[in-house]
């Protein structure tokens, strides 16, 4: 009997005991090909030498120290690569240990900031609906999926509102074209500040691509730039969550170059450490870092495996091995590759009402009806089917329901590794299909 504490006490997972490149081994030795990277992790696949050797020699020099005392030469040379390519502005970096610890750093900062400055009146965030920016409490707080906030509602902060995601191809009016609803998304910002009273804003956060909650859905083109002008008249920073969509994943290492969008703040995880090593972090800009230096001196957060050595390392080495074999190039090529096969397995499918995304990030939302957009029966947890179905036929894929609002819905995210080749590609939309088939058609027999 396992005394592990499961994501779902009903499961029956199999045992995972060897990694070869994007697929998972289990102990009967059944290879499963990783096409979501666990959840958009495992970048480099599941046997990078490289990585883990940098790993390991870290932990032979020095396992740990607190930063309290000091810092450490993993950590410094990590800062220094990511500040050497992130956007223009962004000048320091905070490590933390995962996703939701990143976000909730840059909110914590961002009322810091603020205070540091004399504007104490501002205390709001403002999110987006569908949005995800991880499962602490603040971090949960600011994102709006209706289903992952309802049983902890009462834990919540009021301090959070939100606006509607931008998502075009379910929400646009008839007649609109995508520019004018991404320009009619972004000024909801602005309708909401004021709402909330100009002074009283302190931050909007938002993923340049949503991942888990909608499925890899892009803002069109011109939104962020009405952002960031929106953010600039009010004084309100603009925070940025790459956690799951960026460190290359599509196709640019920080996903909001391809906005051309300038953050105050940027939070990333995931790809940072490939998997190999648990590490966040959350980057902010010169003006803030000074307010805090110039200011008090000390950020008022913390926690125990900051900038920690060994999983510092891991992210240089991580940083280097997508450089030095142009695995940016290949997320592009096979990104291209993955989302003409997804078009030409299910462009027409009477189920599949979208397929988008960027880079190797991206989204096949199903649907009961094509033309009216009407999402399958939530009780039918097609998504579930799905997810179970491909990982009894070795393909590892990332299924979510809610996709609409909360509830109704179901989407697959596809996320493999940065290493996939023209084979790998052929063996997720086979696979992929036989799953979705099995699934819908156990919905029709329901």
């Amino acid at each position: 009997m396992s005394h592990v504490f499961p994501r779902h006490t009903r499961s029956k997972l199999a045992t995972a005991v060897a990694g070869d490149g994007p697929y998972v081994i289990d102990a009967d030795g059944k290879r499963y090909l990783d096409a979501c990277g666990g959840a958009a992790v495992s970048c480099l696949g599941h046997s990078n030498d490289v990585v883990r050797e940098a790993v390991k020699e870290q932990l032979d020099q020095l396992a740990w120290a607190h930063t309290s005392f000091f810092t450490s030469e993993p950590a410094e040379h990590l800062a220094d690569m990511l500040i050497e390519r992130a956007p223009k502005g962004i000048d320091r970096v905070y490590f933390v240990s995962g996703g939701s610890e990143a976000t909730e750093a840059s909110m914590k900062l961002a009322r810091q900031y603020f205070l540091e400055k004399g504007e104490p009146n501002r205390r709001h965030v403002i999110a987006r609906w569908q949005s995800y920016h991880g499962n602490t409490l603040g971090a949960l707080a600011a994102g709006g999926n209706r289903w992952r906030r309802k049983q902890f509602e009462p834990f919540l902060t009021a301090a959070m509102h939100h606006i509607d995601a931008c998502y075009f191809w379910r929400w646009a009016q008839a007649g609109e074209t995508p520019e004018a609803y991404g320009l009619r998304m972004a000024n909801q910002l602005e309708e909401k500040i004021l709402e909330l009273g100009a002074d009283s804003v302190a931050a909007f956060i938002a993923e340049p691509v949503v991942g888990a909650t909608l499925g890899a859905v892009a803002a069109e083109a011109g939104y962020f730039t009405r952002i960031r002008e929106i953010c600039d008249q009010y004084g309100v920073l603009l925070i940025l969550d790459e956690v799951m969509c960026g460190m290359g994943r599509c196709g640019t290492l920080f996903a909001s170059e391809h906005d051309d969008v300038r953050p105050d703040m940027v939070c990333i995880a995931k790809g940072l450490g490939a998997g190999i090593q648990p590490i966040g972090a959350m980057l902010c800009s010169a003006e803030i870092y000074s307010a805090i230096e110039q200011g008090s001196g000390f950020f008022q957060h913390g926690h125990t495996y900051l900038g920690h050595p060994a999983a510092c390392a891991a992210g240089v080495a991580v940083l280097q091995e997508i450089e030095s074999n142009d695995l940016l190039s290949n997320v592009n090529a096979m990104g291209a590759k993955l989302m003409t096969a997804l078009e030409a397995r299910f462009g027409q499918h009477p189920h599949v009402g979208d397929i988008r995304g960027r880079g190797l990030f991206l989204g096949v939302e199903l649907v009961e009806d094509k033309d009216t957009r009407q999402p399958f029966d939530p009780a039918l947890k097609l998504h579930a089917d799905i997810k179970k179905r491909a990982l009894a036929g070795g393909l590892m894929v990332y299924p979510m329901g809610g996709t609409v609002d909360g509830q109704a819905g179901d989407h697959v995210l596809i996320a493999p590794p940065y290493i996939i080749n023209e084979n790998h590609v052929g063996e997720i939309i086979d696979k992929l299909d036989a799953a979705i088939d099995g699934a819908l058609d156990a919905c029709k027999a329901a």
